[in-house]
């Protein structure tokens, strides 16, 4: 091979890797984010389909085990702070991969992709300047 074509070679797969980050990502949110969505009908469930006194079965794997309403409740809310703090970091990580493709590919970085939220006491602060 020349010059030109290893470098060409070597573009596409510096890109193709990039995009393939960027896409393992997305479908890692997606997966978390399902099982997000099962955990928060488990929820409604028990909260409205079962009594406080029942034991609930709950699946581990391959097996049932009888647990305490209120247990597995606790344990569901825990998956859900877990699930919620991986989906964020994933969020986060997201952006420099997409930021890396695209200065792979030579386009220049996204222009308010890197903003963040105002804070409550920034809102009230704004609010507060406002009413004047």
């Amino acid at each position: 091979m020349d010059a030109t074509s290893q470098q060409a070679v070597y573009y596409l797969s510096e890109v193709e890797e990039a995009a393939e980050d960027v896409l393992t990502s997305k479908q890692q949110i997606m997966d978390l984010d399902t099982k997000r969505n099962r955990n928060r009908e488990a929820l409604h469930a028990l909260k409205t389909e079962v009594s406080n006194s029942e034991n609930v079965r709950v699946c581990f794997g391959s097996m049932f085990i009888k647990v305490p309403k209120s247990k597995s409740m606790e344990m569901i809310h825990k998956d859900q702070e877990q699930l919620d703090k991986e989906i964020n970091d994933l969020r986060k990580g997201l952006k420099a991969k997409v930021n890396r493709l695209n200065e792979v590919q030579g386009k220049p970085e996204l222009r308010g992709y890197n903003l963040s939220p105002l804070s409550t006491d920034e809102v009230k602060s704004i609010n507060n300047l406002l009413k004047r």
